[in-house]
């Protein structure tokens, strides 16, 4: 985390990178247990938290300023525990984590792209001052 706030939006994207990075070995996990008896799919909370961060005001440079990233963090929880789609108790779908996998992976990226746009401008910027 940059502490600065020139740096707001690389923080509030860095905090979405580690929530999907987080997702994507909370998917791979799921995967690795397709298999076990009784094994309840996981998933990652995050963009819900971002939401209600962001929500609210009319400027979003004033909002992501002052947002608190300490309260900006990803929770892992068991999804839907009492369901079961098999007699074993396990209730992962393996092609459906694999899209979300997939899905997540170009999140990633997307947000790996945001980030490195935003110190792209910020160098462009201090070339021409």
């Amino acid at each position: 985390m940059v502490l600065s706030n020139a740096y707001n939006y690389i923080n509030v994207l860095d905090r979405a990178a580690d929530a999907s990075w987080t997702r994507n070995d909370v998917l791979a996990n799921n995967i690795a247990n397709a298999d076990t008896p009784g094994y309840k799919r996981k998933d990652v909370q995050f963009e819900t938290y971002l939401s209600n961060a962001v929500a609210g005001t009319d400027s979003l440079d004033e909002t992501v300023a002052n947002i608190d990233l300490n309260e900006l963090n990803a929770t892992v929880y068991t999804e839907q525990p009492g369901l079961s789609y098999r007699i074993d108790g396990n209730n992962v779908d393996i092609s459906t984590e694999n899209v979300e996998l997939a899905k997540n992976q170009i999140k990633y990226y997307t947000l790996m792209n945001s980030i490195n746009q935003e110190f792209s401008r910020m160098k462009s910027a201090l070339k021409t001052t």
